[in-house]
């Protein structure tokens, strides 16, 4: 008791140093508040920045010393620490527009009606996803659904369980302190059902279990196409096992790197900020007018909302050419030339017009995209897709106009889409002969030219890394020792003076080249301080446990990966996981290492295509589970989440979900004849398995040699490696000392890794997408940024739920019932008559003949 007091004195001298402190400098005429003096002098060098950071200073000495004088009571410390006001906050507008600086820690978290509603959820979207996934057309149950559809039951439960006369409860930091039961029977179930009120916490939990269980497990594709494809046997512990690993794997590498990508300031994760949002809408009543709009965010939300929802029936069902609106296709539909540039389904998409929010964020929500990141985006669009791709397809290299100047296939020599059957004997081996008698496999000169992006992209990610942020890098992970040794970091602790410490370098607010202010602390942060961590422990043993499930997984079944390739696999992900990280969590865009998994798979064991998708299992998708669970974790710090809850809910919802997801699996082939055929009912011909089956065959048994060897047509595209590896140097070398050079705010990792999405997305999704980037985060944000801060993140929530929720209605209450089969009229076929939709090329061969020299005629 005695070291509480001691403990709460301290506390209090502390802020009370403080709030001297601030009188001294204010009658020193210094116009800074002292809790933003570390946060400004982290950024000095940012003058947006510091600028907005002055112009929301209201703090004064007297009314700190009022509250100085009233936080003596002790009867609810923790509380009355977290709620100064105002408080301190984060540096960036885009944050404060949307996270609260203040943590009730009264409010109940781990309670049955967040694991209720949490696994309810989870078995509901994971199973959905998963059935979804095997039929076409389909459709994907988002985790924005389960936020709406949890707030409502979430209030239901609390109207049904919670009566007037229930004892009185408390909690802190989460859990049930005092409220002792003494009821029997009924009663007793109830008040244990009824724990606590529906809030902000709960409902982020119900969330973040989604989102880490609504998305198909990738391993059941691997199993689908070693049992419907490669005629294998995959028995329900060999699923279990491979669907479990490969599901976990990503948590451990999001725990071990949490000091580097969810803790600091700048590791803002943009996503997260739209949950924030509807979080903060749902369960907060505050109104401030904003550039004279009095409108309150929930009822904002509710209208924007309902206009998302009941819009997505024009382009969506009743008028699709609304999405596809290029009117100069329509005009001149049989020209190739004018399909190939503006065209918007196999085009380049330079007519940026489209009335359909899934074209404008297809590459993500662009309300939520710094818009410096945007301009990297669409200046790597302009410079590879705008300009290089015509250039180069117009001069036919690499053959490439005689195929559509934008495809997702591939294709043979004489133009047509590759028949991957031609080339496999009977037992789905590669048969060379077969090979050398049909065709090499050729690619339109945009899948070329984003094969090129990517790999300069992945080079250029780690030197870019280590240059601008490898000291930080290195810093932390020194750290992180005293971490794994059992640092206690409970207490809230202010912000350190840190005046004499050399000034760090940033540029702009989110700026893409920073160094040492990358990994500073925030408000956020040190209010997550007073909940117990969990320990770095916990994640090491579930990489170690899950690495030796994966082991058993490669040398128990006939996978044909050896123990090494998974160790491997892993490696490549552990090494890239930080870089990745950090571009995504900056700025939104996240560089994938999909293909690089699959080259040096069929690089090192060639002729094995499902030691290719186990490889590709382990090593893309726990880099991409972890980047989830990232999010997930960096979400629940914003909502102050005690670390442990999380850690459970995240680990118990991924484990129910794919367990649910083999057995609705097992369910369908058991019960859906001749399923992933053209002749299965329903429509489950199972489309994604296919085309993950085919780059199997591509990757696996043709092998990257016959693309990218020293006789292979696309061998010059090696070279990207190099140049990517050493252009962020170069940049570096010139930008470092120059601090107002717009040279720091290049980011070639994701100037190039952007363009991985193209094909199948056209420069319409980019081009729309930067517009609208461009319409809020500049030109708003600068002449209405009360406006801006306060409706912004809650209109990208109500635009992507409205429309997750019209595809899911549109396409259960007409698509598959099929009663617009026969819906036909002009605005459903317009954009279908020309070379646009039938993906025309500029060149065409002749009959009998091919364009390639591999055959001799």
């Amino acid at each position: 008791m005695q070291a509480a007091v001691d403990t709460r004195n301290r506390q209090i001298s502390q802020r009370k140093i403080l709030v001297n402190e601030l009188c001294h400098r204010e009658k020193l005429g210094s116009k800074q508040p002292i809790r933003e003096i570390t946060s400004i002098e982290n950024n000095e060098s940012d003058p947006k920045l510091t600028s907005e950071v002055e112009s929301t200073s209201a703090f004064r000495c007297d009314s700190a010393m009022t509250r100085e004088s009233s936080d003596h009571d002790d009867s609810n410390s923790d509380f009355i620490l977290s709620r100064e006001n105002p408080p301190e906050n984060s540096p960036f507008s885009i944050v404060r527009a949307s996270v609260s600086a203040i943590d009730d820690t009264s409010l109940s978290v781990n309670t049955p009606r967040m694991w209720c509603l949490s696994l309810i959820f989870a078995i509901l979207g994971s199973s959905a996803n998963l059935l979804f996934s095997l039929r076409y057309p389909s459709v994907y149950v988002t985790p924005v659904i389960a936020l709406l559809l949890a707030h409502p039951v979430g209030l239901l439960w609390d109207t049904i369980l919670k009566y007037r006369d229930d004892p009185h409860e408390e909690f802190k930091n989460g859990a049930k302190v005092y409220g002792e039961v003494n009821e029997i029977g009924w009663r007793r179930f109830r008040l244990w059902l009824g724990q606590g009120r529906w809030n902000e916490k709960e409902h982020s939990c119900v969330y973040i279990s989604s989102n880490v269980s609504f998305g198909f497990a990738f391993a059941t594709d691997v199993i689908v196409e070693q049992t419907k494809f490669y005629n294998q046997e995959a028995g329900i512990i060999y699923q279990l096992l491979l669907t479990l690993s490969s599901q976990i794997l990503g948590y451990a590498f999001a725990g071990m790197t949490r000091r580097f990508l969810v803790r600091p300031a700048r590791m803002i994760w943009p996503a997260t900020l739209m949950s924030v949002a509807m979080f903060s809408s749902m369960h907060k009543n505050e109104n401030k007018t904003a550039n004279g709009w009095k409108i309150t965010k929930l009822r904002f939300f509710i209208m924007v909302w309902a206009c998302s929802f009941a819009f997505y029936f024009l382009p969506g069902l009743l008028f699709p050419a609304l999405s596809y609106f290029n009117i100069i296709t329509w005009i001149w539909p049989k020209s190739v030339i004018v399909a190939n540039l503006f065209g918007v389904v196999s085009g380049l998409g330079l007519f940026p017009v489209t009335f359909d929010w899934a074209q404008i964020a297809y590459i993500g929500s662009p309300l939520l995209t710094p818009f410096w990141a945007a301009m990297n985006v669409v200046s790597g669009l302009v410079i590879v897709m705008w300009i290089i791709a015509p250039i180069a397809y117009y001069k036919n290299i690499f053959n490439s106009s005689y195929m559509p100047i934008l495809s997702s296939s591939v294709f043979d020599n004489t133009g047509h889409i590759y028949n991957v059957s031609k080339i496999l004997t009977p037992n789905f081996t590669f048969d060379r002969m077969a090979y050398e008698k049909y065709s090499r496999v050729y690619l339109p000169i945009t899948y070329v030219l984003s094969y090129g992006v990517q790999f300069a992209a992945l080079a250029s990610l780690l030197t870019h890394t280590i240059s601008w942020h490898g000291r930080d890098i290195w810093r932390q992970l020194t750290r992180s020792l005293s971490e794994i040794n059992g640092y206690d970091r409970n207490l809230y602790q202010p912000l350190r003076n840190t005046e004499n410490l050399p000034r760090p370098e940033v540029t702009g607010e989110m700026g893409s080249n920073m160094q040492s202010s990358v990994f500073d602390e925030d408000i956020h942060y040190r209010l997550m301080r007073r909940y117990k961590d969990a320990p770095m422990s916990w994640y090491l043993l579930v990489l170690i446990s899950m690495t030796c499930v994966g082991v058993f997984v490669c040398e128990y079944y006939p996978v044909y990966l050896p123990w090494y390739g998974l160790i491997l696999a892993l490696g490549i992900c552990g090494i890239l996981f930080v870089p990745i990280g950090i571009v995504m969590a900056i700025t939104n865009q996240q560089p994938s290492i999909y293909l690089i998994c699959q080259l040096i798979c069929g690089s090192l064991f060639p002729g094995r295509p499902v030691a290719n998708m186990i490889f590709v299992t382990y090593g893309y998708i726990s880099s991409a589970q972890g980047l989830k669970f990232c999010a997930d974790l960096k979400l629940g710090h914003y909502m102050k989440v005690p670390p442990r809850t999380l850690f459970n809910v995240q680990m118990v919802a991924t484990i129910v979900s794919s367990i649910t997801q083999i057995f609705v699996l097992n369910w369908v082939f058991a019960n859906v004849p001749k399923i992933c055929t053209p002749d299965a009912p329903n429509g489950f011909t199972c489309p994604i398995a296919k085309v993950h089956f085919n780059g199997s065959i591509l990757w696996g048994v043709v092998g990257p040699m016959e693309f990218f060897g020293p006789d292979a047509t696309y061998r010059a595209l090696i070279w990207c490696f190099p140049i990517g590896a050493i252009a962020p140097v170069i940049l570096w070398l010139y930008a470092r000392n120059r601090k107002a050079s717009i040279v720091r705010k290049i980011n070639l990792p994701i100037l190039l890794g952007s363009l991985s999405w193209i094909p199948p997305a056209t420069g319409l999704n980019f081009s729309v997408w930067a517009l609208v980037c461009y319409l809020f985060n500049s030109l708003i944000k600068r002449r209405a940024n009360k406006w801006w801060a306060k409706y912004t993140m809650t209109l990208s929530a109500a635009l992507d739920s409205g429309l997750a929720f019209g595809i899911v209605t549109v396409f259960f209450g007409f698509v598959l019932p099929g009663f617009v089969e026969n819906w036909s009229w002009w605005g459903t076929e317009v954009f279908k008559k020309g070379c646009d939709w039938a993906a025309c090329s500029y060149r065409t061969v002749p009959p009998r003949e091919h364009f390639d020299s591999y055959l001799k005629t």
